[in-house]
Parts: structure tokens; C-alpha cells; sequence
């Protein structure tokens, strides 16, 4: 069975109740979520739900991309397609089709996500989006010998592992989540 918005609801409130301090940013997401519109189709408007990748080799890196269309560096991710039964496995399908990465050697760290981010996303004329909303969810994985394969080229211009600081410093704080995940500290 397809995500549903009961499914992003349920996953929603779960990390709520992790981060609590959250819910302000997050109360507009709720409120559209409550409303139930199919927020797992990329062609809902003003919101839709995509996921994140965050993948930790070894505790000392992490894998990030050049995003194509956005032109800056970030995680992993995109929207969901209806094959996609899980956030995680969503999450884990990007990573893959991006990066090249095997999934045979990525292991999710959690179930639940380490991050949860609202943010506008500008007009795209050319695939007929108006001005809207990305709710996307992350998840961390973890890996200990993984390479980049062969890049998803229409979406991605690179793909490598990056020192955590640096990392943190282009991406933001969704990074140290990250690492404290995936080496099992807090």
C-alpha cells in the first residue's frame, strides 16, 4: 500500500513527541496534513512530502550532492514515488538512484527520522509547479564501505563524502543529528 497522509501524520506526531521544541515550525504542516489531500503526490499543491537521506560512513563522513535544479549542496532526496510503501524506504530509493550507492551496504539507523524540515520551494514553469512547500522527512543511515556509483545525472551534477564540519557548515544542523544517530550517543 501507497504513504498516506495518515502514514506522514503518524510519522509526524512520533517525532514530535522526540522533539517537541519543534512543533511551532512545524504547526503549519500539521494543519495542512489534517486536512488530508494526498501530500505523497508531488503534484499536491501548496504541500508535498519528500525524503532525505543522510548516509554516515564510518562515523567521520557523510554523503552529500550538488542538486541540479537548486544548484547548492545537500542530503540525499525527492519526492516520493506510489511504488514507495515506506518514508524510510523512499528515503533509501533516493539515495540510491541519486548516488549510485549500493543499497546492500547502507543500513537505516532508525526508523524514525532525524529530521523534519518545512520549507518553500520556487516555481519550476517548466514541470508546470507553482510556488510551494517541501515537508521532508529524513532519515540517517550508516555505512562502512560505500562508494558513489554512477550519479542520477538529470537531477544531480556530484555526488561525494564530505568531512562532518564541513558538512554541518553547508547543510546545517541536520548533521550533528545525523552523526549522534548513527554513532549511538544521546
Amino acid at each position: 500500500m501507497a504513504i498516506t497522509d495518515a502514514d506522514i501524520a503518524g510519522v509526524l506526531a512520533a517525532y514530535l513527541e522526540r522533539y517537541p521544541q519543534e512543533a511551532g515550525q512545524l504547526a503549519e504542516p500539521l494543519r495542512l496534513l489534517a486536512e488530508g489531500q494526498g501530500f505523497a503526490s508531488r503534484r499536491t499543491f501548496p504541500m508535498h512530502v519528500t525524503a532525505g537521506a543522510l548516509l554516515v560512513r564510518e562515523g567521520a563522513e557523510i554523503l552529500l550532492i550538488e542538486h541540479l535544479a537548486y544548484g547548492i549542496t545537500l542530503q540525499p532526496g525527492g519526492h516520493l514515488e506510489p511504488s514507495d510503501m515506506t518514508l524510510v524506504g523512499a528515503a533509501l530509493r533516493e539515495l540510491s538512484e541519486e548516488t549510485g550507492i549500493d543499497p546492500e551496504q547502507v543500513v537505516p539507523v532508525s526508523m524514525d527520522p532525524a529530521y523534519v524540515e518545512f520549507g518553500q520551494v520556487p516555481a519550476r514553469p517548466a514541470k508546470d509547479e507553482p510556488d510551494h512547500y517541501h515537508l521532508d522527512i529524513g532519515y540517517v543511515f550508516a555505512t562502512v564501505d560505500a562508494e558513489v556509483g554512477r550519479i542520477q545525472e538529470s537531477e544531480v551534477t556530484g555526488a561525494a563524502w564530505y568531512p562532518l564540519d564541513l558538512a554541518e557548515r553547508l547543510v546545517g544542523p541536520r548533521i550533528a543529528r545525523a552523526v549522534t544517530a548513527s554513532t549511538g550517543i544521546g
